[in-house]
């Protein structure tokens, strides 16, 4: 029997997170209230960036994904603040003896534009992993009008982090 080699002092994680637009008058990215004709349907408050950042560090750890530590099937989750969920990974990466490294971010949307709140999501992600500024990166791209988030029905996010030894 081969014995195991310790674990890496290093980790990486990706996640994605997509919602469909619906009644409302702003979307919750990134930690940030977003103006926009359009809101989201989802159980909590729908934040993509914020879903996918959750994602990407859970999946890191091999702690699952977002709808097994927070499921839409629980009423305690209607319409709650994503940030939370955020702080509450986090928490599990420190009890865990991890702390993000960085983390980066891409926003896949034709509306809203994301370029005016980037550094407000940026500072509201930073402040919620106890992280620098620098450690955290959100950006945008459009589907140049293809598919779903081209037409206008929805958003989508994309997040990668890196984990280091606390």
């Amino acid at each position: 029997m081969a014995t195991q080699s310790p674990s890496p002092a290093i980790r990486i994680g990706q996640g994605f997170d997509v919602h469909a637009f619906g009644d409302g008058d702003h979307v919750m990215i990134g930690g940030v209230r977003v103006p926009h004709e359009r809101g989201v349907l989802a159980h909590s408050d729908g934040d993509v960036v914020l879903h996918a950042l959750c994602d990407a560090m859970l999946g890191a750890l091999a702690l699952g994904d977002i709808g097994r530590h927070f499921p839409p099937s629980d009423p305690q989750w209607k319409g709650a603040d994503s940030r939370a969920f955020v702080r509450h990974c986090n928490q599990l990466l420190a009890e865990q003896g991890w702390r993000i490294g960085n983390a980066d971010v891409t926003v896949i949307c034709e509306k809203p534009k994301i370029g005016p709140h980037a550094q407000a999501m940026r500072a509201a992600i930073a402040d919620d992993l106890g992280i620098a500024l620098d450690a955290v990166s959100v950006k945008a791209t459009t589907t140049e009008t293809l598919g779903f988030a081209g037409r206008g029905e929805g958003i989508a996010a994309q997040a990668v982090c890196l984990l280091v030894r606390a």
